[in-house]
């Protein structure tokens, strides 16, 4: 039995911004600062560190 959780409006816009995205928000989530990269490097392989960066945003 199918369960849906978002209301149709709400499963219109999934993946849609609300609005435009200002210059910090997308550096924000787009750009890795030096503290990020010194959490990812604490990640044994390059897989996992892919996966760790992406998961955590």
């Amino acid at each position: 039995m199918p369960v849906e959780f978002l209301t149709d409006e709400q499963a219109a816009s999934y993946g849609k911004f609300n609005e435009e995205p200002t210059r910090p928000e997308l550096e924000r989530f787009f750009f890795l600062d030096d503290e990020d990269r010194k959490l990812i490097a604490k990640r044994r392989g390059d897989h996992n560190r892919l996966g760790f960066v992406i998961w955590s945003r």
